[in-house]
């Protein structure tokens, strides 16, 4: 492994906050508290404070968006392609945060954690949770860390709608956005694809209405939910050129095994992350994003003056998001007056291509992000 461009050793952190009587009230007009926060740093911040950036995981992430959590492991983090000495958010310059959002299953307060009035998981107990609250318990972070204003806060898919909610909540807070392959808000399409996995979680037997720690995972509810949703991670293109017709064996075997390498890979990818997703995290982070809107006067209500920088980012393969939704977003800034930069980028990666495409968005993130901390510290 090459680690000459990496941030080397991370270690997890945890920040607490919301403790009785103080509890976070949530969209759904629950209150909740004590919350934990997991998160990670890389990088230093400045004097000035001015040079933080918030990078926001996608649905199935966690905090671990850079390095290496111990000397023998051998998978940095999910970004870390781009995050580190010299990269697109280079850690000589800047500061950069990644926690996991609240409702996950990283260690950060969600469905699988124990709800202090019983000493037991919350399992359906657990309040329903928005994307504007992961950003509240967010912003408690960021003010913990003494950071007024973010240079940036960026995110693909769920991590870009993210971004734009801290927009929509904290404008003054934050001096530019990159939502990459995202969108204003769940279409019909996506929203009954997140209900076909929500299903497929609870009609397992094993998910036993939530409460099942004591007894396993769901496993195969939650690994067919993981299966469905790889598929839309990927394009037509890109299955073509990774699997094709490809058999496993030279021959089929006229049975309802695995035959072509594309079923024994989604097989795969389900069974992997049963080992790591908790299924009633599945169920939360979905509805999230599926009631998550900032369409019309929502991201920026009539009189609100914005200064935020934006660079949106889509991929002309990717269906799950798929580019006229960003496109969207632009049509939205533009009209009021905001700045922003778009660039569609050629690619047969479909939605993950914001995992793949790193040449090409760390020439894009370079520029802009060099030009906002011009602007911000008034270079």
């Amino acid at each position: 492994m090459n680690r000459s461009q990496n941030v080397g050793l991370v270690k997890p952190q945890f920040f607490e906050f919301a403790a009785p009587p103080h509890e976070m009230k949530l969209a759904c007009g629950r209150k909740l508290g004590p919350v934990t926060l997991a998160y990670e740093t890389y990088g230093k911040l400045n004097e000035s404070r001015n040079n933080a950036i918030l990078v926001e995981h996608a649905f199935s992430g966690n905090a671990h968006a850079a390095g290496y959590l111990h000397p023998k492991d051998k998978h940095p983090g999910w970004w870390d392609t781009l995050i580190g000495p010299g990269k697109a958010f280079d850690t000589n310059r800047y500061f950069l945060i990644c926690s996991n959002i609240l409702g996950g299953c990283s260690g950060s307060t969600g469905p699988s954690s124990l709800n202090p009035s019983t000493g037991k998981p919350w399992g359906l107990s657990f309040p329903v949770v928005t994307v504007a609250d992961m950003v509240e318990a967010q912003r408690h972070l960021i003010d913990h860390l003494g950071i007024g204003k973010l240079l940036c806060v960026v995110g693909g898919s769920m991590g870009g709608m993210q971004a734009l909610q801290w927009v929509a909540s904290y404008p003054e807070r934050v001096a530019s956005a990159i939502p990459i392959a995202t969108t204003l808000k769940h279409s019909p399409q996506q929203i009954a694809l997140d209900e076909v996995g929500r299903q497929a979680v609870m009609a397992d037997d094993s998910w036993r209405h939530g409460n099942y720690y004591e007894h396993g995972q769901p496993r195969k509810g939650l690994a067919l939910a993981r299966m469905i949703g790889h598929i839309t991670y990927m394009s037509d293109k890109s299955m073509e050129d990774k699997f094709s017709r490809n058999l496993k064996d030279k021959s089929f075997s006229y049975s309802f095994s695995s035959d072509f390498e594309v079923e024994g890979y989604l097989r795969y990818r389900g069974d992997n992350f049963v080992k790591r997703f908790d299924a009633n995290s599945y169920l939360y982070i979905t509805k999230a994003m599926d009631y998550f809107d900032l369409s019309g006067d929502r991201l920026f209500p009539d009189g609100r003056t914005v200064h935020t920088r934006f660079l949106i980012i889509a991929f002309q393969s990717d269906w799950l998001y798929p580019a006229y939704q960003s496109r969207e977003i632009v049509h939205l800034l533009k009209t009021r007056g905001v700045e922003a930069t778009y660039c569609e980028i050629k690619s047969t990666y479909g939605h993950d291509a914001f995992l793949l495409e790193i040449e090409e968005e760390t020439h894009l993130i370079r520029h802009f992000l060099k030009k906002t901390f011009q602007v911000v510290s008034g270079g």
